[in-house]
């Protein structure tokens, strides 16, 4: 059982061709199981070969470590050992390198690891649970614990992985390609997780930037770019009541008030002298994020993208890991404990998601195998002139079938409640943000991006199955058709759209000074004409208040008492206004600056009343629209709303009612001038006393109080085609509500 003494004339079977060996030398072969590791002898030995460059010495021990085999001999290429063994044995290889000894398995002795319907369903885009078949998967194989890799690079001509326990040397261990899915493969032996690692790859004109996993399930903390083996996520969930009861709490006819967040920025830890500031972690987040939301009224947090992104400044919206969260906040538990803890305390998580580009940053995606194989390879469909990012290549079915496994991986593994798609009118239109010229037709001719149509619609009906319950929900701001409507019925598929018309438009209102709203009357209503075309989602999102467009409050015109009850009255017509809720952290108490990534939000304007009063304010609507049903339950239907008074342009006063199934009332009045009209008439459909629920003029709120005294009743007084009225007095600048009481 010894190995050859020698390489010579009877032993010339040990080496491969000249050729092969310095293919292997050069990392350019690209098939090196067909070199490495045991073949047979044609009899009943093996013949071992292994290629460990600068290793000193190479000894062959039994499976169990107990016997002593004999010696690989190098060859006269450095690096590359070999021997003849009379019988065919599973085996370990001793190695002695300059800085000590180590034994492990041989990763060529592991036959094909990924099975025919893994790389089936891979190829034809539909692999769902990709995420547990490429990337790093720690396996045990044949009795041996260690970590399987799996790349798709279908036009690489070498692919290897390399990491600290190679010393970064892509010559120790290439990988085997599997036809046709272009998938390449290796089973390291030993390793576990933590370990950091990345791709060399051999592209058709020679070696690429060391390439990232884009399946990786964790990732280095940023600037560092590797990505790290990760065990299979770990985490005892707590949430079964939430899980079960999520479909009818996100129902249609159910209060949606969304608290979008950006992780980095809410609220930072503050250490002692030798601890610098940094933003909270996933369980400081949950412990003090969770009491405030709840405090707040708020259903849902959305979070601004929390996957693994190399720039911070992109708010995580380029994003080159659509698997790993980010290291910034800790680890994959950490994050999976913190959506647990909402969802026991009630709180619904929706995760922004980008499937329509990503960053060009050489370690990512952009020529991936030294083709574009991620993104188009014209840049006229390939290349976003915004945003100077690629776009996924969404007709190809691999790139198709990661994206759909992305989505449907944070709502599985991780409970998400519900995906915000970012940017999906840049997927409709391949003509979007292009001169004439700059964009290639569709195959009929149009500019429809054909292949992303069938994604949304392919990623909606999926979702359904996979996670039933779930919200899909797309910031589109075009006037496409049908993008809630099902997808039986030719529309896209989505649970909601933003109503980024009504936030134009709305927001442009309330920044004229109030002598002009009477010219601007037509902004406020005009959202009224198309609010049941869609399911809608009311946005005052994070990209209203950066860029030089002014924080919330700071768009408000007047001196500051005017821009406080600006802002108050503005959330009122809101949350009053037919479609669901979603405000941008800091807007719940008036910041003055606008939002910076790079630190927390100014929590230290609480103390004033001003501010302390539009926090209570919001906190006031939510729990009124959730008590109402009359404010949610027919937020999509025509049923649900009914104008008052939509023409009173010369006192810029705004009145309606907002009824629930049963035929519940509730009235809404506006003045949005700084005159108090005192005995103001509006008509309504009942008779008695009308409670007034809110008034955003209270003294609670920091506003002058100028009320109704908590009710009113009405008046035999036809008007505005109701049977009855009420003499009101309306409060400058301020939103009041009234409800039908019954008599006591």
């Amino acid at each position: 059982m010894s190995a050859s003494d020698q390489f010579g004339t009877g032993n010339h079977k040990l080496l491969p061709t000249a050729g092969d060996m310095d293919a292997l030398i050069r990392a350019e072969h690209r098939d090196p199981f067909s070199m490495l590791g045991p073949h047979s002898d044609g009899k009943d030995g093996q013949v071992i070969r292994a290629y460990l460059p600068n290793a000193l010495a190479v000894r062959v021990l039994s499976r169990d470590g107990e016997r002593d085999l004999g010696e690989l001999k190098m060859s006269d290429k450095p690096g590359f050992f070999a021997g003849h063994f009379a019988v065919r044995e599973p085996y370990l290889l001793k190695i002695n390198w300059a800085t000590g000894e180590q034994i492990t398995e041989d990763p060529y002795s592991f036959g094909q690891l990924l099975g025919e319907m893994d790389l089936y369903l891979f190829a034809e885009g539909n692999h769902r649970d990709l995420s547990s078949a490429l990337g790093a998967q720690v396996k045990t194989v044949d009795g041996v614990d260690g970590v399987r890799f799996a790349v798709w690079a279908p036009n690489a001509r070498r692919v290897s992985v390399v990491g600290d326990f190679n010393s970064w040397d892509g010559r120790r261990h290439p990988m085997r390609l599997r036809h046709p899915a272009g998938v390449w493969e290796i089973f390291i032996p030993r390793i576990g997780p933590g370990e950091t690692y990345k791709y060399e790859i051999l592209g058709q004109h020679g070696v690429l930037p060391l390439k990232a996993d884009p399946m990786a399930l964790a990732t280095a903390l940023p600037p560092d770019t590797a990505s790290k083996v990760a065990a299979p996520l770990s985490f005892a969930w707590q949430d079964h009541d939430w899980m079960q009861g999520r479909g009818d709490k996100q129902d249609i006819h159910k209060p949606l008030s969304i608290y979008e967040l950006h992780a980095g920025s809410w609220k930072w830890h503050h250490g002692g002298e030798d601890e610098p500031d940094r933003p909270f972690n996933w369980t400081e987040l949950a412990d003090e994020l969770i009491p405030y939301i709840k405090g707040l009224g708020f259903t849902h947090i959305e979070l601004m993208p929390i996957m693994e992104h190399p720039f911070g400044g992109s708010w995580g919206y380029q994003l080159l890991s659509q698997f790993a969260p980010s290291a910034r906040y800790g680890t994959a538990e950490q994050f999976a404990g913190f959506v647990d803890a909402c969802h026991r305390a009630d709180i619904g998580v929706i995760l922004d998601w980008v499937p329509a580009h990503f960053p060009t940053d050489a370690h990512g995606l952009a020529q991936f195998d030294g083709t574009a194989l991620y993104e188009y390879g014209n840049p006229l469909e390939g290349f976003h002139q915004d945003w100077d990012t690629l776009i996924y290549n969404l007709g190809r079915t691999e790139v198709h079938g990661f994206m759909i496994a992305s989505g449907v991986h944070w709502l599985k593994h991780f409970h998400i409640d519900g995906l915000r798609v970012d940017a999906v009118a840049s997927m409709l239109y391949r003509d979007y943000s292009r001169k004439a010229g700059e964009w290639v037709p569709n195959r009929y001719g149009g500019r429809e991006n054909l292949e992303a149509i069938d994604f949304l619609r392919h990623l909606n009906d999926v979702v359904a199955l996979e996670a039933p319950g779930a919200l899909v929900i797309a910031e589109e701001s075009t006037a496409w058709p049908g993008v809630t409507q099902a997808t039986q019925q030719g529309g896209l598929g989505f649970s909601y759209k933003w109503n980024m018309g009504w936030m134009h438009d709305s927001l442009h209102y309330i920044q004229q000074d109030p002598i002009h709203r009477q010219h601007h009357h037509s902004e406020l209503s005009f959202g009224l004409v198309y609010a049941w075309s869609e399911r809608f989602i009311l946005p005052i999102s994070h990209d209203e208040v950066v860029h030089g467009k002014h924080s919330l409050i700071d768009k408000m015109p007047g001196d500051r008492w005017q821009k406080f009850a600006n802002l108050r009255a503005y959330l009122a017509f809101m949350w009053t206004h037919p479609g669901k809720k979603l405000l941008f952290m800091g807007c719940e108490f008036g910041q003055w600056r606008e939002w910076n990534h790079d630190t927390e939000l100014d929590w230290h304007f609480l103390q004033y009343a001003d501010h302390k009063g539009v926090h209570t304010l919001v906190g006031d609507l939510n729990r009124l629209y959730r008590s109402e049903k009359a404010l949610h339950e027919q937020d999509c239907q025509p049923q649900g709303f009914q104008w008052v008074i939509g023409d009173d342009a010369g006192n810029s006063v705004y009145a309606y009612l907002r009824w629930s199934k049963e035929g519940e009332p509730l009235l809404v009045v506006a003045n949005l001038t700084p005159v108090p009209r005192h005995g103001y008439r509006v008509g309504v459909p009942f008779g008695g006393r009308w409670a007034e629920l809110l008034n955003t003029d209270a003294e609670v709120y920091a506003g002058s109080n100028v009320g109704n005294g908590g009710a009113v009743s009405t008046d035999d007084v036809k008007s505005h085609g109701q049977p009855v009225s009420l003499a009101l007095d309306l409060p400058p600048l301020a939103v009041v509500v009234f409800k039908p009481v019954a008599e006591q």
